[in-house]
C-alpha cells in the first residue's frame, strides 16, 4: 500500500526563511513581537522583543567567532560541535540560532541525562564547546573533562563561580564584525547539517540524528500550515517540553514562522500557575501530562457533593459519549451546550481560559482522553513521527473533517508513506534524516532505497488516517505461537483510574502477564472512603482490597482483547517508574530492556 500526500508547492518568496536562523529576520519583517521569547525571572515574566533576539542572536555570533569557533572547512566532522544542556529557556532557542549562523553543528542534550550516556554523546560528537544551565549540569560535565580531549570550553545560563557566563560572548557587533558574520551566514546552505540530536531509545547506545536545515524546515512549513488554521498569529503558546527533543524544537521554529509569541514554564510543578498567567492559544505536549490534567480534574470532581457533583458526573458521561464527523442528536447538542458553561468552561479556565488547541505526539493518547477534552471545547490534535523524520509525519488536523479519534492524522504535506507486507510504516520526502552520526551502518539498516523504516506498525483508514497499532520490534510471541501487541494493551488498561503506568510481558511465556505501578493518588483516596489510614505505597501495593480493585479493571478491559492477548496475571510495584531512575525515556515511552532487566526475577514469578 502506496500514499502520498500533495507535494509541499514552492510557494515562498525570496525572503522566505531557508534556513533556520533565517525564521527569526522573517518574524521581524512580518510580525514583530514585544514578547517573542518569554521567561521567569525574579518572579517576573521577562520579554524579549523580536529586535532584542535578533540583536542578541546576532552579537552571540560574533562572540562564539571570536572563541574560534567556526564552520571549519565546512565538511561534517570538520564543523565545530557545540553542546547545549538546559531546561527550556529564552537562551537555549538564542543559543541555538547563534551556532548555526557560523556554521557551527548544535548538540541539545537532555539536562536529565546519566553521566553515562553524557559522556558517550560529547566524545562521540567530539563537542568543542558546551552551554550548561546550572551548578549541577557544570558538575556533570567537567567532572568528566579529563575523558574529553576536545572540549575546549564551558559556558553557563545561570552565574556559577569561576565559570564563564552566556552573556561574555554578547560582542558588539562592529562593521567589521558585522560583513565577518554576514559572510559565515551565507555560507550556510539549506542542505548542511544544522544539528544533531541523539536519541536515548528504549534500547541500546544512543544514536546521533543528523538533520539538516532542509529536513527541519520543510517539517515547520508543513505544519504552519495545520496550525495556521487554528489562528495563533499575533498569539501566544507555552512551551515545557525539553527544547533538545525534535518535537519541541521543531514546533518552536514553526512558532516562531508563525508569529507565535512563546513562553518558558518554570517547571513541571508550576505549569498550572504558569497556564492561568500565559494564557495560551496552543501548545505541544505528551499524552501523559494530558492523563495528569484529566486525573486532576477526576480528582476535583470526587471531592464534589450534593448537586454539583451530580452535575460533574452529567458532565462527564456525556463527554465520553462524543464523536466527531458524525451528526449529533440534538437533545444531546443542547445538553453538552449547557455542560460546556456549567463545566467544562471551569476546564477551560484551568488551562488559561484561551487554548484553541493542543498538539500531542511520542505516544499513543486515549481515545476517552480525546473525546472528553474535545466535547468540552479544547482540540486535541495527535500526530506520529520520529526524530529520525524531522520529526512529524502525520498530524490531525484543527478542522474537524480531517481529524480522527484513534487515529494520528493524515499525512503532513510532501511526506510520502508505504505500509510495507509486514505492516511497517515507510516513509520518504525532504523531512527524512540525513543519516546516524559515524554510523553509516545503522542507517543503512534503517533507509532503503530511500524509504525510512520507522519500526512501526500502522494501516491507513479510508484511505486518508494514518493508525498506528504497535511497534514492531515490541511485538513478542509467547509460548503458543501467538503474537501479541503490547502497546494497544497498555493503552487500553490504562483508562482505569486505578492503573498508572503497566507494562506487557510475556515473551515464549504461556500466556500475557504484565507489571503493573497502582495509581497511587486514586488508592489514597479509596483508602479514605473506606475510612482507612493510608498505610504508604510499599504496603498498598501488597494489599490484596487493592489487588482486587485492579483486579476487576483488567477483567473488564481484558474483553476488548482476544483471548490469547488477555492478561492473566499481573504484579502491582510499590514506586513509579521515571526518567530519572532510568525506566522511561525523556519522551516518557518504557524502557523495556531495562524494566525487564530490572524485575526479571518478579516478571519470572508470575510464571511460576
Amino acid at each position: 500500500m502506496r500514499l502520498q500526500a500533495d507535494v509541499l508547492h514552492n510557494t515562498k518568496g525570496s525572503s522566505e526563511p531557508t534556513r533556520l536562523f533565517d525564521c527569526v529576520a522573517y518574524q521581524l519583517e512580518h510580525t514583530p513581537l514585544e514578547d517573542m521569547l518569554c521567561a521567569k525571572e525574579n518572579n517576573q515574566w521577562r520579554k524579549y522583543s523580536t529586535r532584542e533576539v535578533t540583536d542578541m542572536v546576532n552579537q552571540l555570533s560574533v562572540g562564539l567567532l571570536a572563541q574560534g569557533l567556526s564552520s571549519g572547512n565546512g565538511s561534517i566532522e570538520g564543523r565545530d560541535k557545540i553542546a547545549i544542556i538546559s531546561a527550556n529557556r529564552p537562551e537555549w532557542i538564542m543559543v541555538d540560532l547563534a551556532i548555526q549562523q557560523i556554521g557551527a553543528i548544535s548538540v541539545p542534550i537532555y539536562p536529565t541525562i546519566n553521566v553515562h550516556e553524557l559522556k558517550f554523546i560529547l566524545q562521540n560528537a567530539s563537542v568543542k564547546a558546551v552551554f550548561v544551565e546550572d551548578q549541577n549540569l557544570y558538575d556533570k560535565v567537567s567532572g568528566i573533562s579529563n575523558e574529553l580531549p576536545e572540549l575546549d570550553i564551558i559556558f553557563s545560563f545561570n552565574p556559577i563561580t569561576n565559570v564563564r557566563h552566556w552573556k561574555e560572548l554578547l560582542f558588539d557587533v562592529s562593521p567589521e564584525l558585522e560583513r565577518r558574520l554576514a559572510q559565515s551566514k551565507a555560507r550556510v546552505h539549506p542542505e548542511d547539517l544544522a544539528s544533531i540530536l541523539y536519541t536515548s531509545g528504549t534500547t541500546g547506545t544512543p544514536k546521533g540524528v543528523m538533520l539538516s536545515h532542509r529536513n527541519i524546515m520543510s517539517n515547520m512549513y508543513s505544519s504552519s500550515l495545520i496550525i495556521a488554521k487554528v489562528g495563533v498569529r499575533g498569539k501566544r503558546a507555552i512551551s515545557f517540553l525539553p527544547l533538545n527533543h525534535a518535537f519541541e524544537r521543531m514546533a518552536t521554529y514553526c512558532f516562531i514562522y508563525s508569529g507565535v509569541a512563546i513562553y518558558y514554564a518554570e517547571s513541571m510543578e508550576k505549569i498550572s500557575e504558569n497556564l492561568r498567567e500565559v494564557k495560551p492559544t496552543i501548545f505541544t505536549t505528551v499524552p501523559r501530562l494530558l492523563e495528569k490534567v484529566y486525573e486532576a480534574i477526576i480528582r476535583k470532581g470526587s471531592e464534589l457533593t450534593g448537586i454539583k457533583k451530580s452535575l460533574f458526573d452529567w458532565a462527564l458521561r456525556l463527554a465520553e459519549r462524543y464523536e466527531i464527523n458524525t451528526p449529533l442528536p440534538l437533545g444531546y447538542k443542547v445538553q453538552l451546550a449547557l455542560a460546556n458553561k456549567l463545566i467544562f468552561s471551569k476546564w477551560r479556565e484551568a488551562l488559561g481560559g484561551e487554548v484553541k488547541s493542543i498538539i500531542t505526539g511520542a505516544a499513543a493518547c486515549q481515545v476517552r482522553l480525546l473525546k472528553v477534552f474535545t466535547a468540552a471545547n479544547i482540540i486535541i490534535q495527535e500526530g506520529y513521527g520520529l526524530t529520525e523524520a524531522s520529526p512529524i509525519i502525520s498530524g490531525n488536523r484543527y478542522p474537524e473533517t480531517n481529524r480522527m479519534f484513534g487515529t494520528v492524522g493524515p499525512l503532513l504535506k510532501g511526506v510520502e508513506v508505504k505500509i510495507a507486507e509486514d505492516g511497517e510504516i515507510l516513509c520518504k520526502g525532504p523531512n527524512v534524516m540525513m543519516g546516524y552520526y559515524k554510523r553509516p551502518d545503522l542507517t543503512a539498516e534503517v533507509i532503503r532505497d530511500g524509504w525510512l523504516h520507522t519500526g512501526d506498525i500502522g494501516t491507513m483508514i479510508n484511505g486518508k488516517f494514518l493508525k498506528i497499532t504497535d511497534r514492531k520490534k515490541e511485538l513478542f510471541k509467547t509460548s503458543g505461537g501467538k503474537y501479541v501487541a503490547p502497546q494497544p494493551i497498555e493503552n487500553k488498561m490504562v483508562e482505569s483510574r486505578w492503573i498508572e503506568q503497566i507494562m506487557v510481558v510475556g515473551e515464549s511465556q504461556k500466556y500475557v502477564g504484565a507489571l503493573i505501578v497502582p495509581a497511587f493518588q486514586a488508592v489514597k483516596e479509596w483508602y479514605d472512603g473506606q475510612s482507612l489510614t493510608y498505610p504508604g505505597h510499599l504496603a498498598a501495593a501488597t494489599d490484596e482490597r487493592v489487588r482486587a480493585l485492579i483486579s476487576e479493571a483488567i477483567k473488564q478491559y481484558n474483553e476488548y482483547f482476544n483471548h490469547v492477548e488477555q492478561i492473566k496475571n499481573f504484579a502491582l510495584l510499590p514506586k513509579e517508574w521515571t526518567v530519572e531512575s532510568g525506566e522511561l525515556t525523556p519522551t516518557l515511552k518504557l524502557k523495556r530492556k531495562v524494566l525487564l532487566e530490572r524485575y526479571q526475577s518478579i516478571i519470572q514469578s508470575l510464571y511460576a
